[in-house]
């Protein structure tokens, strides 16, 4: 790829990660190579089950504790987080990769874990032939001021106001 860009899907409502995955795929579809670096996340997940179909064509890597929502411990998710980013600017800077995505790096970021614009900086870091997509809620400021495409999810309506809980496949 001749020109990357920094594309940043962040909100409070449904499908960030979504539309990250599709583009990985997309990517991966048209021989690109993709590293996906989920933070906040550890174990198994419908991504990564999708990801296993491309092959070599798809990187998953997951930096996190699994217990970020259920039991959170600042310091071992901030170590996860650090150490995920340190990993994920290795990725980028490699050259082995077309595509990288930041899965929930913004709420890793909104969160303290990776320290005063440590997301900013990996993003200025980019190579011109990388595209970087950065997904999550509470996308910092700065982080929108740099990139080249930001969406924001808006929620309008859920179902899980009405009680319905995250269904494997579909939101997992």
């Amino acid at each position: 790829m001749e020109q990357g860009y920094v594309q940043v899907y962040t909100g409070d409502g449904k499908g960030k990660t979504t539309a990250a995955v599709g583009l990985a795929m997309r990517a991966a579809a048209a021989n690109l190579r993709v590293c996906f670096c989920q933070f906040m996340k550890c174990g198994p997940t419908g991504e990564l089950d999708a990801f296993r179909l491309f092959g070599d064509l798809i990187a998953c890597e997951q930096f996190g504790t699994g217990d970020e929502l259920s039991a959170p411990d600042a310091t071992a998710d901030a170590q996860a987080a650090k150490r995920g980013l340190a990993v994920a600017r290795d990725m980028m800077l490699s050259g082995a990769y077309d595509v990288v995505v930041l899965d929930e790096a913004n709420v890793a970021d909104s969160l303290g874990y990776f320290g005063p614009d440590a997301l900013v900086d990996l993003v200025l870091e980019r190579p011109e032939n990388v595209e970087l997509v950065v997904t999550g809620r509470g996308a910092s400021d700065t982080l929108t001021a740099v990139a080249d495409l930001v969406t924001e999810m808006r929620e309008v309506k859920h179902y899980y106001e009405e009680g319905v809980l995250a269904r494997r496949g579909i939101e997992f």
